[in-house]
């Protein structure tokens, strides 16, 4: 297996998809065609986009809305679970910084993760995501 990186924006909608029903981000039973239609969008309008390959199996992404000066917020890391523990995460997301080093970077995360972006040099501040529900989701 040789993993091969790339930072194209217009990923295959299926192929992200089937990524985030994977992590349990996107659930098969309420996904309507006008959503796996539009599912690369998100990733299209955002400011960085790097994507992990296998061969033409998208096997993990993350995207970054960005000013490309002081703020850079990440989302959206997502990597196979049978590809997990294999060091393609944190290989997105170095890549995603060294787009914009000299940037602040943020990341809205679950408790189960911290300890995997604390590793990667995230460390927590006073700050507070508020959130209004995405209606997709």
């Amino acid at each position: 297996m040789e993993i091969t990186y790339k930072n194209e924006k217009a990923l295959p909608c299926n192929l992200l998809y089937d990524i985030f029903v994977a992590v349990g981000w996107a659930d098969a039973a309420k996904t309507t065609e006008e959503m796996i239609t539009n599912f690369n969008k998100p990733f299209i309008n955002s400011t960085f986009v790097v994507s992990a390959w296998d061969g033409d199996k998208l096997v993990g992404c993350v995207r970054a809305l960005s000013d490309k000066m002081f703020r850079s917020v990440i989302y959206d890391l997502a990597v196979l679970p049978a590809y997990q523990g294999q060091k393609i995460g944190k290989e997105l997301v170095k890549r995603c910084i060294s787009c914009c080093p000299n940037s602040e970077w943020l990341i809205a995360t679950i408790p189960a993760c911290v300890g995997f972006y604390d590793r990667l040099g995230f460390k927590a501040n006073d700050s507070a995501f508020l959130s209004i529900s995405c209606k997709w989701f």
